[in-house]
C-alpha cells in the first residue's frame, strides 16, 4: 500500500508507492536517491537498503538484490475487508450510503447544482460530489466539463494459502507480492497495463504524450470489448432515461492470464515459498489515469455546487482516506488539510506543464 495520507501535488508525486519495498538493480539506485531528495522535506522516512537487508526484509529471497528503495511506515490492507469497515463506520457517524442505486446526472438551478438525479428519483442537494472512478469522465462530459481521463486495464492473481515466505509487500520489475490475511499472496505485473482504444483516446491524444514518452512501455495499447461498448456511450442520454451507469453498474473487465502469470513465475524464481503454490482466483480492473498521473480533487468552476475527487490512477486505495479527509474540507469549507490548489482541475487548461514523478 501507499501512504495512507493525502499531500500537495509534489508529495501525491512523490508518495503513491503500492509497496513498501521497491527492488530494483543498477540504475534503479541511483533514480532512487533523486527520489529520495525530494521526499525528505516530507517526512516520508523511505530509505535505501543494500543486498543484505532486502534479502531479510523479502524472507531470503533466492535473487541477490543489489538493494531496495524501503519504506517501513508504509501498511497493507484486505480491500474486501477495509472497504465494509470503512462503510459501517460512517453509518456509525451518521451517513446513509445506498447501494445498487445508479446516479443518471445532476440538475442545476441559477447555473448551480440543484438536485441529483437517480433511477430511484431525485434527492435535492446543493452539493455534490462526484467520485465515479473510471465513470467520471462519461458524468463530466454530461454536464459539459472536459476532465482529462483514460482507463487502462491491470490483471491480478492470488495464491492458495502458502506457510512463510517475506511479509509485507514489494515489488520488483518484473512482479509485485503481497501477502494476505490467509497466508497466500497477491502477485501483480509490474509494467502491463492496457489501454483499450475508445473515443477519449483521441480526444485526449494530446493530453497524455507527456507521459506517453516518458514511460512508453508501462502501457500497451489495443482493443478490447470496453472499445467497442463505448463507441455507443460517448453521448450522455436524457434523465429520464437508463444510461451507461444502469447497464455496467460495475466495471468489471475480463482478466488477461497472459500478462500475470509471467509475473507469478518471475516471482517464484525469487520467492522459493511460492514455487509449490497455486493460482486459486484472478481478476482485473480499470484504472482512472490523467495526464499527471495525479488525483483531480476540485471544485468543479463551470458547475457551482458540484466537486470532484477523480483520478487516483492507481493509488486510490491507498491515499483515499487522507482524499476523503480534502474533499470533506471542500465540501463544508473547514481549512484544508493541505493546499488542494496542486490537485484543481484547471491546471489541464491554464498552461500549467505537465510534470511527472521520477521513477521509482
Amino acid at each position: 500500500m501507499g501512504h495512507a495520507r493525502c499531500a500537495h501535488r509534489r508529495r501525491d508525486r512523490l508518495s503513491p508507492q503500492r509497496h513498501p519495498l521497491h527492488i530494483g538493480n543498477g540504475a534503479d539506485l541511483a533514480n532512487r536517491d533523486a527520489w529520495l531528495a525530494l521526499a525528505k522535506p516530507h517526512g516520508v522516512d523511505s530509505r535505501q537498503i543494500g543486498p543484505d537487508e532486502t534479502q531479510a526484509v523479502m524472507g531470503g529471497a533466492a535473487i541477490r538484490y543489489k538493494g531496495a528503495l524501503y519504506t517501513p511506515s508504509d501498511g497493507r490492507a484486505e480491500p474486501q475487508k477495509a472497504v465494509p469497515a470503512i462503510a459501517a463506520g460512517a453509518r456509525r457517524a451518521g451517513a446513509t450510503i445506498v447501494t445498487g442505486c445508479a446516479v443518471r446526472g445532476i440538475e442545476r438551478s441559477g447555473g448551480r447544482v440543484s438536485a441529483v438525479v437517480t433511477e430511484k428519483g431525485r434527492i435535492e442537494t446543493a452539493t455534490v460530489v462526484l467520485a465515479g472512478g473510471a465513470w467520471s469522465r462519461l458524468f463530466c462530459k454530461g454536464v459539459g466539463i472536459r476532465l482529462p481521463q483514460l482507463k487502462v486495464r491491470n490483471t491480478v492473481l492470488r495464491t492458495a494459502p502458502v506457510e512463510g515466505g517475506p511479509d509485507g509487500a514489494g515489488a520488483t520489475g518484473s512482479y509485485a507480492y503481497r501477502k494476505r490475511l490467509d497466508g497466500g499472496y497477491t502477485i501483480a505485473t509490474a509494467g502491463v497495463n492496457l489501454h483499450p482504444l475508445v473515443p477519449d483516446s483521441l480526444a485526449f491524444f494530446r493530453d497524455f504524450r507527456r507521459v506517453r514518452r516518458a514511460d512508453p512501455d508501462s502501457v500497451q495499447v489495443g482493443f478490447s470489448a470496453q472499445s467497442w461498448r463505448e463507441q455507443f456511450e460517448i453521448t450522455p442520454v436524457p434523465l429520464d432515461r437508463p444510461g451507461a451507469f444502469e447497464r455496467h453498474r460495475i466495471l468489471d473487465p475480463r482478466p488477461d492470464a497472459r500478462s500475470v502469470l509471467p509475473a507469478l513465475e518471475a516471482a517464484r524464481l525469487a520467492l522459493p515459498v511460492l514455487r509449490q503454490v497455486e493460482p486459486v482466483q484472478i481478476w482485473a480492473g480499470l484504472i482512472d489515469v490523467t495526464p499527471d498521473v495525479v488525483p483531480v480533487i476540485s471544485h468543479a468552476e463551470a458547475v457551482p455546487g458540484l466537486l470532484i475527487a477523480t483520478g487516483f490512477s492507481g493509488h486510490g486505495f491507498g491515499i483515499g482516506p487522507g482524499a476523503g479527509h480534502l474533499v470533506a474540507d471542500l465540501v463544508t469549507g473547514d481549512r484544508p488539510i493541505v493546499d488542494p490548489t496542486e490537485f484543481r482541475l484547471s491546471r489541464f487548461s491554464d498552461g500549467t506543464p505537465i510534470e511527472l514523478a521520477p521513477p521509482v
